[in-house]
């Protein structure tokens, strides 16, 4: 959950964002205060220096043949220097000195402080190489008919309000490795490599077979290769493809994350451009081709300065060859398309204010990279969407974000009408002190199925006291409390809350949760 960029991607973590995300991948988060970089060198060096120094006055010298008798400088004597005798007659032996030798020295003291002192500052470089960066929820709840917490989300819905809403523990652990750091020096190529694991649990039990992990990404970068273009970006492999997210829903809207390569952020004078080749497949249907498969041909056009912010624009052109399954059903070849716009005004009352539209046709409606079970009347399928949401915070006691969906979708199905999804709610925060403050969400969800299966509204409100790192809306880490209450309607009775709520339409959930990226 990242704070918004410029950019159509996703808004921010790492970071994400990142994605960082990562990146954040994706709005970014303003986190707690990172603790200095430290450095093992010069700590570790003149800790070994000195030990040097007092092996050194008891070095290996021998002892003159006959006893010297040192002169005592003057008061107004300058201090040896640079590795200087003490001050002796003309006639006199010289006298050891303390002081370390100079460099070059081969004595078997200074050579190993030479050894250590390189492997200390091979060990900084290694560090400085090295990124590690994160995302976590993880806690426990009730429902208040005794079983396990579980979430309350309207069918047909995209997501649901979580804050007290979330009932598994899920994590996503990035690593990153500077070949070439970009910091290094700016004037020269730079390489990296991320990795990313992401698990999630049920919260039954610590080491239950139901829980998951997965490679979410993996991917190599380089940047300043190309003549002309030293901010531009290449890249290949999987990963996070900037994303666009709503925090308090946790929906990300338009989200092409999946194999590929591509370059970002070339400069074309009104703004910026990246294209990238992004796949996947399905390893449930196959064909005489082999694993139905899709492509996307993805262009974005961002950073485009218009007044009080930018503009960004998004194209999609994706195709999945048809063919032959073994039972002799036929899949036929499908093309789609999708076009989007964003309005980002990044200075907003304290805040941002995002203002998304896309419009998707055929296999390209979904605003995924992955590939949805092919049907006979996928490409006359339509899909809508418009998001706006915002952050505002005017001061150091007050935050809240507001958001509004809607959504409508077609499946291209003679007969069948459109499913419809509209969403609106806000979580505003109280802060009372440095590290304390009240959290309140509430949302509601309106929903209607095409095919007539269900239309009603869900109701969900949360409280959670919380201690956290600062007093920004994303100030993590956080540990909360929360007590959650939900109403649904009557036609959605079965659809909410699991076998716990199966015959009901209201629930409650209570329980505590801390969260955190970094």
């Amino acid at each position: 959950m990242r704070t918004a960029t410029g950019e159509w991607p996703e808004g921010a973590r790492r970071r994400a964002g990142p994605s960082g995300g990562a990146a954040a991948e994706e709005v970014s988060r303003s986190a707690a205060h990172r603790p200095p970089r430290w450095s093992v060198v010069a700590p570790a060096a003149a800790w070994v220096a000195t030990l040097g120094v007092a092996q050194a006055s008891h070095a290996q010298e021998p002892e003159p043949e006959h006893a010297v008798e040192t002169q005592r400088p003057a008061d107004d004597a300058q201090p040896p220097v640079d590795g200087a005798l003490a001050v002796q007659k003309d006639d006199e032996a010289p006298i050891a000195s303390p002081v370390a030798s100079p460099p070059g020295s081969d004595t078997p003291v200074y050579a190993s402080l030479r050894d250590a002192e390189r492997k200390l500052e091979e060990m900084q470089t290694k560090l400085d190489a090295f990124e590690f960066h994160g995302y976590l929820r993880a806690g426990y709840g009730l429902n208040n008919r005794g079983g396990k917490q579980v979430a309350f989300q309207a069918p047909g819905a995209g997501a649901k309000y979580r804050l007290g809403n979330e009932a598994e523990t899920y994590g996503e652990l990035i690593f990153v490795n500077n070949w070439i750091k970009p910091t290094s020096d700016p004037g020269k190529a730079w390489f990296r490599t991320e990795l990313m694991l992401q698990g999630a649990t049920t919260n039954a039990s610590t080491y239950s077979s139901n829980d998951t992990f997965h490679l979410r990404e993996a991917f190599a970068q380089a940047g300043n290769v190309w003549p002309g273009q030293p901010e531009a970006k290449f890249w290949a492999g999987e990963r996070y493809y900037r994303r666009q997210d709503i925090h308090i829903n946790d929906f990300y809207s338009v989200d092409m994350s999946g194999y590929g390569a591509g370059v970002e952020d070339v400069n074309v004078k009104i703004g910026r451009v990246a294209l990238a080749f992004l796949g996947g497949a399905n390893d449930d249907v196959v064909t005489d081709r082999g694993t139905y498969a899709k492509f996307n041909l993805d262009a974005r056009l961002y950073d485009v300065a218009i007044p009080l912010g930018t503009l960004a624009f998004w194209a999609d052109l994706a195709h999945s060859p048809g063919g032959a399954q073994a039972d002799g059903t036929e899949i036929e070849t499908s093309t789609g398309w999708a076009v989007g716009m964003k309005y980002l005004i990044p200075r907003f009352l304290g805040g941002y204010q995002n203002l998304l539209i896309a419009y998707g046709k055929g296999i390209a409606r979904s605003f995924r990279a992955d590939v949805d079970p092919p049907t006979p009347f996928q490409d006359d399928a339509d899909r809508l969407l418009i998001t706006d949401h915002m952050l505002i915070q005017p001061n150091r006691y007050f935050a809240v974000m507001p958001a509004i969906v809607y959504q409508r979708a077609t499946s291209g199905e003679p007969g069948a009408g459109a499913s419809q999804w509209f969403s609106a709610g806000a979580r505003p925060i109280v802060f009372f002190s440095q590290y304390t403050s009240l959290a309140v969400e509430g949302g509601l969800d309106w929903v209607k199925d095409g095919a007539g299966a269900y239309e009603g509204w869900l109701r969900k409100v949360s409280i959670a006291p919380q201690i956290g790192a600062g007093r920004e809306f994303f100030s993590r880490p956080v540990l909360r409390m929360f007590f959650t209450y939900a109403s649904w309607s009557q036609d959605l009775q079965g659809f909410v809350g699991g076998d716990a709520y199966a015959g009901r339409t209201d629930g409650f959930t209570y329980g505590a949760q801390a969260e955190t990226w970094w």
